[in-house]
């Protein structure tokens, strides 16, 4: 069990740190995937045995499992991408095309089938904190972290960094938001590492994010704070600069801040808040592919509807930076689209 539980949490650090539309794979996501996958197995053949938490732990395991499996199908496809990129289009055989469109294709194929999970969504835990005390709830979110150049450099911290970072995290929220839920935020250097900041955030828990069930499934607002970061887009701060993640905790916490339990919808919430945009826009740059190569993706439209659809709440989950990306996607499709529609009159 603690094994389960442990992996669980590197996976989502892992996830968080392997953004990068790069050929690389986050090796250390799938050796211990690897390494646990015939042991939970026989676990999951025998769902009697085990309690309501450790049910929880082995889904999100078995969710870990689906979206490395889709990544590791993304990054094939884009390591054949990029390698036919270098050969001139001319010169390409047909074998090498088709190879690329099968890996496109599959790479769609599988994606979808993480999105289009209605009954049992990725990722959304379904456990809800009962607080048997009287007195106001607290959520903390606890980071350790590097700052990451654009450039993929390091950034050394010092006391300016730390303080325009904590003015960053805090102008990610509304000033009333910051006032009602009594979100605090703290920065500092890590003792252990003086290239490695140490990010606190507090605030009051609310009905919906900390208290009864978590509707939105997004990690509430320590989630909204910290993805931000995350994704490199806080405002008041250098521009692309992202937290790169080495540790991520979530407690519901007391008044007098005593912790009171690990609160895994948030770093959930965070992920998903994360992993999902990133997914739905992979899935827009190897459509782009197809069209391109004029084999349209059959379910483009479809894709554009989950993003845009209510009952999923995927839109909730991008940022504005994001979404402006997923509708520059949109464009390049669409002009494809055009262009290859154009050509038998041409």
């Amino acid at each position: 069990m603690r094994a389960l539980i442990h992996s669980n949490i590197l996976f989502r650090e892992f996830a968080l740190i392997s953004m990068w539309r790069v050929p690389a794979m986050p090796i250390g996501a799938h050796e211990l995937l690897s390494f646990l996958a015939e042991p939970l197995k026989q676990l999951s053949e025998t769902p009697d045995t085990f309690e309501d938490y450790v049910s929880e732990n082995l889904k999100e395991f078995q969710d870990w499992s689906e979206y490395y499996s889709r990544d590791a199908t993304y990054r094939n496809w884009l390591k054949i991408e990029l390698a036919n990129a270098e050969v001139s289009p001319d010169e390409l055989s047909v074998e090498e095309k088709q190879r690329a469109i099968m890996a496109a294709k599959e790479t769609l194929d599988l994606s979808f089938l993480l999105l289009l999970r209605e009954r049992n969504p990725w990722l959304i835990s379904r456990v809800e904190h009962i607080s048997e005390s009287m007195e106001p709830l607290f959520l903390e979110l606890h980071a350790t972290a590097m700052l990451r150049l654009p450039s993929g450099e390091s950034m050394c911290p010092d006391a300016t960094v730390c303080a325009a970072l904590m003015s960053a995290l805090y102008s990610s929220a509304t000033e009333e938001v910051v006032s009602e839920r009594q979100l605090t935020v703290n920065v500092a250097i890590s003792s252990k590492d003086s290239y490695s900041i140490e990010v606190i955030l507090r605030c009051l828990a609310v009905e919906g994010d900390g208290i009864g069930p978590h509707i939105l499934n997004d990690g509430g607002l320590l989630s909204a704070v910290m993805a931000a970061g995350f994704k490199g887009e806080l405002a008041r701060f250098q521009a692309g600069v992202t937290l790169e993640i080495s540790r991520l905790d979530a407690w519901f916490s007391s008044k007098d801040g005593s912790l009171d339990g690990p609160a895994t919808y948030i770093v959930q919430g965070l992920c998903r808040r994360c992993c999902i945009p990133e997914v739905i826009l992979r899935c827009m740059q190897v459509s782009v592919s197809l069209m391109e190569s004029g084999n349209p993706f059959e379910s483009h439209d479809q894709l554009i509807e989950l993003v845009s659809s209510s009952e999923t709440g995927f839109i909730n989950l991008f940022s504005q930076q994001q979404l402006q990306e997923f509708l520059l996607f949109e464009r390049e499709y669409s002009i494809c689209k055009m262009e290859l529609q154009e050509e038998p009159s041409s």
